[in-house]
């Protein structure tokens, strides 16, 4: 049985990313993966593919353990992997709740890294693996700092991982868009204040066809519009400090 898995499958570009892929001939089923049910059977009228609803919180080893044994339980053959469940927080530091920090964390870290263990032994030869991080990832970023910080582990693990799996012609892509207009951020500035300049959004159906596109290319990021890619590369040249000071004169830090 050939699977797609798509964690954060209720919104956003986990949802897109469903329906992008969920198109595919070559596969017999799509799981969804989420804490909202509801949303995930809404998956069954937009793809064509037959549609799997898993109803699991990632972020708690109870949840991480069914998805373990449901992977035991039906052995299929896993053709694609979108690593896309994860949230954020802006705000100042102290001022966000340690529930929410330790939720960054646990969700966007470590339920990625778990999942992404649990599915290796099931990954297809030649299989594709899209991990969602941020361009947040590519600098430390004040005001956003456990939520970039936990978007840089993705990027890091993400490239170092497709060394390790090449021997197998598994591709695994750190996803790194810019703004994204999604439900994202109703949960993300709940501080509206701190983060106020969005320079450019792009829709998810935009990261997405880029990320597919990709993928086909052999590229281990994809980052979404010319911009974009081209300020990726300009931070790489330029020392984290004097990026922090240009990213807080832009929020009138």
């Amino acid at each position: 049985m050939k699977i797609i898995i798509v964690t954060g499958a209720s919104s956003g570009l986990g949802r897109g990313f469903a329906e992008a892929l969920g198109a595919r001939k070559d596969i017999d089923e799509v799981w969804v993966i989420a804490r909202r049910s509801d949303r995930l059977e809404e998956l069954k009228n937009t793809i064509s593919a037959k549609v799997v609803p898993i109803s699991l919180d990632l972020s708690y080893n109870d949840c991480i353990e069914k998805y373990r044994q449901l992977l035991a339980d039906q052995n299929p053959e896993v053709v694609a992997l979108v690593n896309a469940a994860g949230f954020g927080r802006f705000g100042e530091f102290e001022h966000i709740t340690l529930s929410d920090q330790m939720g960054m964390v646990d969700l966007n870290v470590a339920a990625l890294t778990a999942v992404t263990y649990l599915t290796i032994p099931y990954l297809s030869y030649g299989a594709e693996v899209y991990q969602i991080a941020s361009f947040s990832a590519f600098l430390p970023l004040p005001y956003v700092s456990v939520y970039a910080a936990t978007k840089s582990y993705v990027l890091s693990f993400s490239r170092s991982l497709r060394v390790e799996l090449a021997n197998r012609k598994i591709r695994v892509m750190a996803v790194c868009p810019k703004w994204v207009r999604t439900e994202f951020f109703d949960r993300a500035a709940e501080q509206p204040d701190v983060v106020t300049y969005y320079d450019h959004f792009y829709t998810v159906d935009q990261v997405v066809k880029r990320a597919l596109r990709d993928m086909k290319r052999g590229k281990d990021i994809s980052t979404c519009g010319i911009r974009a890619r081209t300020e990726a590369r300009l931070l790489k040249l330029l020392p984290a400090k004097l990026g922090m000071k240009i990213w807080c004169w832009q929020q009138k830090k």
